[in-house]
């Protein structure tokens, strides 16, 4: 029985890791050949390695900065040479850094903005460039409920995922007559993820006078469904968007959050 992303031929920035490992490791099972990019070479390997032992899907490793437009114009294409097409890319990369506004430095506000919008637009220009040429593709951004709704101490996180919104759906109205869509992804807090168990509960918990079990549990108090998000609640929408069944929907920003963004 043919898979819901048979053939396909996936780009996943940040894929070596945490959500976007997931995300690739997804996308091999549900059929489709993917081109791991990391900035971490030797994670973008392991994880193309990983999927070739565990699924018959091909997959590749590759080393890009998504801030740097050379390296990610050339990913993209040495994915097409290698894999031939380029059906959906998963932009995917991001960094958080928070801080109280007054504190908080112009180099880290440059450094959240480069990496989660200029990374994302970069990815996303190149993806369009050969997607209009095939006329056809599929392109979504990993974003955060953050893109929906201020984050406390997290301004610089929150203005680059408001933008990200902004950007996706900018290009779904220019890309559409080309027949390419662009949608988003807005996860809630992924409570178990290596972000949250190595560096944020700790972050928090400094800056909240908590333990970091008390941080936890005040971020699952704050979900009506009363769980932090997972990886598959995430990827189950992300192979929804890249999917033919979801071939009306353009421009849209998707909450997966519990409940807690609505809207």
């Amino acid at each position: 029985m043919s898979k819901v992303l048979q053939d396909y031929v996936a780009f996943v920035t940040g894929g070596g890791q945490g959500l976007g490992q997931a995300i690739c490791r997804r996308l091999a099972v549900e059929g489709a050949h993917v081109a791991v990019a990391d900035l971490v070479e030797e994670n973008a390997i392991t994880t193309a390695a990983a999927l070739r032992a565990e699924t018959d899907r091909q997959a590749i490793g590759l080393k890009i900065d998504v801030t740097d437009e050379a390296q990610v114009a050339a990913g993209i294409d040495e994915t097409v040479a290698q894999l031939g097409r380029l059906d959906l890319v998963v932009a995917n990369a991001g960094i958080l850094i928070s801080g109280e506004i007054t504190e908080f430095s112009a180099e880290r506000w440059r450094k959240v903005i480069d990496v989660n919008l200029n990374g994302y637009f970069l990815t996303a220009k190149h993806a369009a460039r050969v997607m209009k040429a095939q006329g056809s593709g599929v392109i979504v951004q990993v974003n955060s409920k953050s893109g929906k709704k201020g984050s406390y101490k997290n301004a610089a996180y929150a203005a680059s995922k408001f933008g990200g919104i902004g950007l996706t759906q900018s290009l779904a109205l220019e890309l559409a007559e080309d027949g390419i869509r662009v949608n988003a992804v807005c996860p809630g807090n992924l409570l178990d993820s290596p972000l949250w168990v190595d560096s944020l509960y700790r972050q928090y918990a400094e800056r909240l006078g908590l333990t970091e079990a008390e941080v936890r549990q005040r971020y699952i108090d704050q979900v009506p469904m009363k769980r932090g998000c997972t990886y598959d609640d995430v990827c189950n929408v992300v192979v929804f968007l890249a999917s033919k069944q979801s071939s009306y929907m353009t421009g849209q920003a998707i909450n997966v959050t519990g409940g807690q963004e609505m809207g």
